[in-house]
This record gives structure tokens, sequence and C-alpha cells, in this order.
């Protein structure tokens, strides 16, 4: 990521992780164990969590403590020292990552193309005179090995699909150097003696949103994660060809997406215990081609982007035509406290919503149908960009993610346009709620889902509007 040389002298290889929090099966983590025993160096992970970053709230907070608590274990378990902070008004700290990575001979990021990840990685590099190496955390297959220029769906499956076995092996390299126990230029928060009455003392008292609650479907940590890697094998793959598209059962959908984001567990060992069961062969495959091609395409596509998160990643068409359509008259537009809230004229669209208020995830069916609606409920096209960005990305566990981005994306105009439609929309398809309220049981489900009582979560002056860097963190 730099010119800058890798220093044999340092005390450490250092290893800093922002998203990708675990121990196992981490080629970030795999990386700088290579270097730290060609060097006969120890390895050190480092993970912070500021409470500074756009949208923290007790629902992320207190997801990311309690992967970075798993992390901190299962490094000690590999024989490995990791350093962690957290941001709070009795533990200020500036420049964490520059004073550790001073004593460093090189470090190690994430090669993340989104989000808060990308754009700190990228800073640090620039101003940082250590060595600096990216490397993919999120995928099987890393972007980069694939090559620019893939433009279609197709085309990215069939070089996946090439290649995709080479790198699906899990082999943790072990450790040649003991765990760093020397000086470091802070004190250290020891996470992995916390308990959960601990984490959520700090949550407390962090300075961030307090009004969006913990999702209750998807707890913290690694333990979660195993949770719903059981409930996709005894449960969800033998069917998962057929009722995946299926919002009112809740056997349809794996659920991996937060601990994926977050990187609590891999693709890999997902894929792993997929491949070593009994399930039917057509239903893995769906479940690999959902995992390892459309996954790993959102975060290809991203890679290329300057800000994955921005309008303009749009279609060209797509932007045309729904520029044409700007001035349409538009009757249906709600106010943002009602898309919020999932209080809009529109039950289905409530319904969806409700599953981003109280459960931090919706099913991916309710999400095509989400985004499209909400060309229609904003006064305009960039207006309707810009709040589904900001609901996705404060509310959900996978928000903030180049999967999601992407599925926005798509919502707003993928492919080739149509014939120009409907007000509004212009050459772009809208899409009807049929999936769900025609199935049996779907008007009751949709009924029900969306009147669910939730606690109303404080209300924005204004939306956020584009990058997310006009702000200097003290990383």
């Amino acid at each position: 990521m730099n010119t800058a040389d890798i220093r044999a002298d340092g005390r450490y290889v250092l290893c800093w992780l922002q998203q990708a929090l675990r121990a196992r099966d981490n080629p970030v983590i795999d990386a700088s164990i290579r270097l730290g025993n060609d060097l006969g160096l120890p390895v050190l992970v480092y993970h912070g969590l500021r409470e500074d970053y756009p949208y923290a709230s007790d629902r992320l907070h207190r997801f990311i403590l309690g992967a970075s608590r798993d992390l901190a274990l299962d490094c000690r378990q590999r024989g490995l020292a990791c350093a962690q902070h957290v941001d709070r008004a009795d533990a200020r700290e500036k420049g964490l990552v520059y004073r550790l990575a001073a004593d460093s001979a090189a470090m190690f990021v994430e090669d993340q193309p989104t989000f808060v990840a990308r754009w700190q990685s990228e800073r640090v590099a620039d101003r940082t005179e250590v060595a600096m190496f990216a490397v993919n955390a999120a995928c099987v297959v890393p972007p980069a090995l694939l090559g620019d220029g893939i433009g279609s769906t197709t085309a990215f499956r069939r070089k996946h699909e090439a290649v995709r076995a080479d790198w699906l092996a899990i082999a943790d390299l072990p450790a040649a150097v003991a765990a760093y126990d020397g000086p470091l230029p802070f004190t250290s928060d020891r996470l992995e003696a916390c308990s959960d009455a601990d984490l959520d003392s700090l949550v407390e008292s962090a300075a961030i949103d307090h009004s969006l609650a913990l999702s209750p479907d998807f707890p913290a940590g690694r333990d979660g994660a195993l949770t719903k890697l059981e409930r996709l094998m005894d449960i969800v793959l033998r069917t998962y060809g057929t009722t995946r598209n299926d919002a009112t059962k809740p056997v349809g959908a794996s659920m991996f997406s937060p601990y994926l984001h977050f990187g609590v567990i891999g693709p890999r060992e997902v894929m792993a215990t997929v491949d070593a069961t009994d399930a039917p062969a057509a239903a893995k495959a769906k479940f690999a081609d959902e995992l390892l091609t459309w996954r790993e395409w959102f975060h290809y596509q991203a890679r290329a982007l300057p800000s994955p998160e921005r309008y303009d990643r749009v279609s060209e068409w797509a932007r045309e035509t729904l520029a044409a359509h700007a001035t349409d008259p538009r009757p249906e537009v709600e106010t943002l406290a009602d898309l919020l809230n999932g209080t809009t004229r529109d039950e289905t669209w409530n319904a969806c919503q409700r599953q981003f208020l109280i459960d931090g995830w919706m099913h991916n069916n309710l999400r095509m149908y989400w985004a499209k609606r909400i060309i229609a409920l904003t006064p305009d096209p960039e207006t309707a960009w810009a709040t589904a960005c900001y609901l996705n990305d404060r509310l959900s566990l996978d928000g903030r993610d180049p999967s999601t981005y992407g599925n926005i994306a798509a919502s707003f105009g993928a492919g080739s346009p149509g014939r120009d439609g409907p007000p509004i929309y212009g050459k772009v398809p809208t899409r009807s709620d049929g999936s769900t309220r025609h199935r049996d049981g779907g008007p009751e489900w949709l009924r029900d889902a969306a009147t669910r009582t939730a606690r109303e979560p404080t209300l924005p002056s204004s939306l956020p509007s584009g990058l997310y860097l006009s702000g200097e963190l003290p990383i």
C-alpha cells in the first residue's frame, strides 16, 4: 500500500484488524505470521473501537465488542498477542495505529473496499513510514487475483469457478516465535477477560447512539455465528433452493451476513461445513452460488469503485432515466420519521423496514422490494439513494458492506434498461410485493410483520450526504 521498506529491527509485525474480527481462517493474520516467521519476530494483533465511526450505536458497538473479545481469546490459543483499545471518556488515546506502527517491522491490514476500513487504511498508508500490506480476508478468492474489467456476473462466475478450489483450504499458519510480551505505547484493554456485563458497561459508557437496541436474533461473537452455522446445516440447507426466496418461512435464509460482514466467521469455514454435509447437491450448489458468486461479485465490483456507497455507482442509463422522471408527481412521498420507523402507508414496505429496525437484518427477497419502493417514497432519486444507504448503514448489522451497497445499486438499475415505463421509474423495472403477499398466509404474515412493536430511534436532523471523508478521525 506504500513504498516504505520492511524494517528487520522492529519489535513485531503489526496486524491491524478493523473488520475481519476472527483469529482462525484469517489471511491477514496468516500473512503477518509468515513475515514474522521469516524475520524471527512475533506478531501483534491490534483492534481498536472508537466512538466516532459513522452510525456508532449500541447495536453495532456490542456486536463488534463481542467479536473482538473472541478474537483476543482465539489469538491467545494461536500463541499470538492481541492488543485492544475501546474509546471512552476515561480512556482516550490518539494515533494508536501510528504509535504501534512505529515499533513494527511492517503492518498488515485488510483489503476492504468499503466504508471506514478502506479509507482509514489508505490514509495510514500515505502517512506512515512503515511498510503496509493489504490482504483480503472477506472472500474465498481475492478479487485482485481475477484481474480488472470483468463486466458481468456470468463472466465473473466463470473466472471464479476456475480457481476457487485452489483457495478453499483452511490452513492456519503456526507462529514460530513466542507471543509478543514487550512494551506497548498504551495500556491494552483485555476484552478476553470481560464478561457480557462488562461489555454491556463499555457500551453504556460510550458516547454513541443509545437509541438503537441490540438485535435479539444475532448474538455477538463466534458462538452466535456457530449457532447460525448449525441452523444452516440442520434446518436451512436441505430446502435452500426452494425456500430461500420465501420471506414468510423462517427456514429460508442462512442469516449469515452480519457475521460475514464483521469477519466473525469466514466463507471458507462456512463452505467446508456445507461441503461436508449430506444435503442435496442442488441445494449445496445454490448456496455456494449465493455465497461465492454473488457475494464475491459485489466485493469485486466495490474494489473498482472510488466510493461504492455513492449514487454515481448506479448504472448510467438508470441515473439518466430516473433524472428524466425526477419531476414526476410523487403522491406517495413519506417523511424520514415514517421511513425510519416503518410507519408509511405501504404495509409491505413497513414489514421490510421493521426487520431492519428490530432485527438489524432483512430477508434478501424483501430487500429488493424495499429498495425499489424508496424511489417512489422520497422526493428525488438522489434522496432515495441517500435514504436507502442511511437506513441500511445505520440499522443493519450487515450494512456498510459491498454486498448491501451492490444490492441497493442493482435495485436502482442494473443490467439492460427496459422500455420507458411508469412515472418516477422510467426504464427502471419496478417490483410488486406478490412474491410475499400471494403466498399461503402471506397477507397475514405481512400484517403481523408490519405491526411488530419497535422502539423508536432518534431522528437525524438531515440525511448524511456524500462520503464520510470530511472529518479527521484520530486513528
